[in-house]
C-alpha cells in the first residue's frame, strides 16, 4: 500500500503533462481515422484509461521490488517472445501479436520495461568507476536475445528500440576508449550479419530508399514521398482540422499510427508542428528533470532510461516522417494509435513518479 505521505510527492505536473499530449493524440487520431470502420478514437480513449489505471497501480509497487525481480521478469518475457512465433497472431506483416478476450497485445513493447529494470539490476550488482568489458557482455547479450526474437518476427522497429536504451545504460556506467572500440567492431560485424543473412529485401529497400526514394515512387519510396508531400502541403497555417488532402484522401498510409505527425503538419502546418512539439518537448524535459529528485543509483538509471525510451522513439518517428531515417514501423509515443505501446509509455512514466515519491524513503 502506499502511505499517505507518499501521495503527496507524486507529480501531477508531470502527469498531466502526459495526460496532455495524449488527449493531443487522441484529436489527431480522430481526424486521420473518423472515415475508417473501426472508431480507433473511441479505442485510444479506452486505452487511456486503462493505462492510467495501470500507471496507479504501479505506484503501489515500490520500484526496488521491481529492480529485485527483474531478471525472474526478463526471463517469463523472454519464454513469451519465443512461445509468439509459433503461437502469435499475424498482424502488419509480423507475428508479434497475442490475441486476448477483447483485443490483441504486444508483448514486445513491455519488454521496454523490462529491459529497464533488468540494465538497471545489472549495473548496480557491477559498481566499478568506468564500464568493463565484463558488464557490457552481459548486459549486452541479455539484450540482444529479446533483439533476435522480435527481429524474426519480423518486427524490426520495436527490436532496433532495445538498442538506444542498452547504449543509455553503458553511457550512465561509464564508457572507456577500450570499450567503445569493441563496441564500434562489434557493431560493424553485427551490421555485416545482419544486411546479408537478417534483413529480408522490403527492409533492405527501406534502407536505400532513404536516399534515392525517387526511384521506386509506388514502391518502397511511396510512404517518404507522401509523409514529405503532407508535412510540406501544410504550409504555414496548414489546410485545417480534417481537411488534409494525403490524409483525408487516403493518399498518406498508417495515417493514425506511424504517420499521424504527417497529419498534424499537413492540417496544422508549421504552428501546429511547433506547438505540438513544444507541449511534448515540456513533458521530456519534464522527465529528464526527475533524475535530480532520485534518492539512489537506482532511481536514477530508471528514470534516464525511460526519459531516452521515449525520447529515442519521438526523434525516430519524427525523422522518418520527414525522410531522414528508414520506415521502420516506430509509433510516435503518445499521439500514435496503439494500446500496447501507450501502456507501454505510462508505466514507464510510473516509474518515474515512483522513484520521485519514495526519494525521501530511501535516504
Amino acid at each position: 500500500m502506499i502511505d499517505r505521505n507518499l501521495t503527496q510527492n507524486i507529480d501531477w505536473i508531470l502527469i498531466g503533462l502526459l495526460i496532455l499530449n495524449s488527449a493531443f493524440g487522441v484529436v489527431f487520431i480522430y481526424s486521420a481515422s473518423h472515415y475508417l470502420p473501426g472508431d480507433y478514437y473511441l479505442r485510444q480513449i479506452l486505452w487511456i484509461v486503462l493505462s492510467s489505471i495501470a500507471l496507479f497501480l504501479f505506484l503501489f509497487i515500490d520500484y526496488r521490488t521491481l529492480v529485485t525481480y527483474s531478471f525472474y521478469l526478463y526471463i517469463v518475457m523472454i519464454g513469451i517472445l519465443a512461445g509468439i512465433l509459433f503461437f502469435g497472431k499475424f498482424l502488419g506483416g509480423a507475428r508479434s501479436w497475442i490475441k486476448l478476450p477483447f483485443f490483441y497485445a504486444q508483448p514486445s513493447e513491455i519488454t521496454k520495461i523490462i529491459i529497464i529494470l533488468l540494465l538497471t539490476t545489472i549495473f548496480l550488482k557491477f559498481r566499478d568507476e568506468y564500464l568493463t568489458w565484463r558488464k557490457g557482455l552481459i548486459s549486452g547479450v541479455l539484450v540482444a536475445l529479446p533483439v533476435f526474437l522480435v527481429g524474426v518476427q519480423p518486427d524490426l522497429g520495436t527490436a532496433l528500440s532495445y538498442v538506444p536504451i542498452y547504449l543509455a545504460s553503458l553511457i550512465l556506467a561509464g564508457l572507456n576508449r577500450k570499450a567503445i572500440v569493441y563496441m564500434l567492431i562489434f557493431t560493424i560485424i553485427l551490421g555485416v550479419i545482419g544486411w546479408n543473412f537478417v534483413l529480408k529485401d522490403y527492409q533492405k529497400k527501406r534502407l536505400t530508399t532513404l536516399i534515392f526514394p525517387g526511384k521506386d515512387p509506388l514502391g518502397s519510396g511511396y510512404h517518404i514521398i507522401q509523409s514529405k508531400i503532407a508535412v510540406g502541403s501544410g504550409g504555414f497555417l496548414g489546410k485545417g482540422y480534417k481537411k488534409g488532402t494525403q490524409s483525408q484522401l487516403r493518399f498518406l498510409p498508417a495515417r493514425h499510427t506511424d504517420f499521424v505527425f504527417s497529419v498534424i503538419g499537413e492540417e496544422f502546418g508549421f504552428i501546429g508542428v511547433v506547438l505540438t512539439m513544444f507541449f511534448y518537448l515540456i513533458f521530456l524535459l519534464r522527465l529528464f528533470q526527475s533524475i535530480g529528485y532520485s534518492s539512489d543509483r537506482a532511481g536514477v538509471y530508471i528514470i534516464f532510461l525511460v526519459s531516452m525510451m521515449i525520447t529515442f522513439q519521438f526523434l525516430i518517428n519524427v525523422m522518418m516522417i520527414i525522410g531522414l531515417f528508414p520506415i521502420a514501423g516506430v509509433p510516435l509515443p503518445l499521439l500514435s494509435y496503439g494500446g500496447s505501446s501507450l501502456l507501454t509509455n505510462y508505466i514507464g512514466v510510473s516509474l518515474v513518479l515512483n522513484v520521485k515519491m519514495r526519494r525521501f524513503v530511501n535516504v
